[in-house]
């Protein structure tokens, strides 16, 4: 994951120079939202898919060893 965010990081600041360079506001937007947020979000969302899922299974797993305690 902390790869992911050193690209991140290095792709957002080529894109806020290329949003910077623009010639209006409204397509500066444009370009660092197309090229710059949306990618990264998407690259984000795909890196922390493996951290998700296993918090998705230590909670279960968690929560039947209570029932399990609950039962005893």
């Amino acid at each position: 994951m902390s790869l992911a965010l050193i690209i991140v990081i290095g792709w957002l600041y080529v894109t806020v120079l290329v949003a910077a360079n623009e010639p209006t506001v409204i397509s500066g937007i444009i370009s660092f939202l197309f090229y710059g947020a949306l990618p990264c979000g998407l690259l984000l969302y795909f890196a922390g898919s493996r951290v998700r899922r296993e918090r998705r299974r230590f909670k279960e797993m968690m929560a039947e060893k209570n029932r399990q305690d609950a039962e005893s």
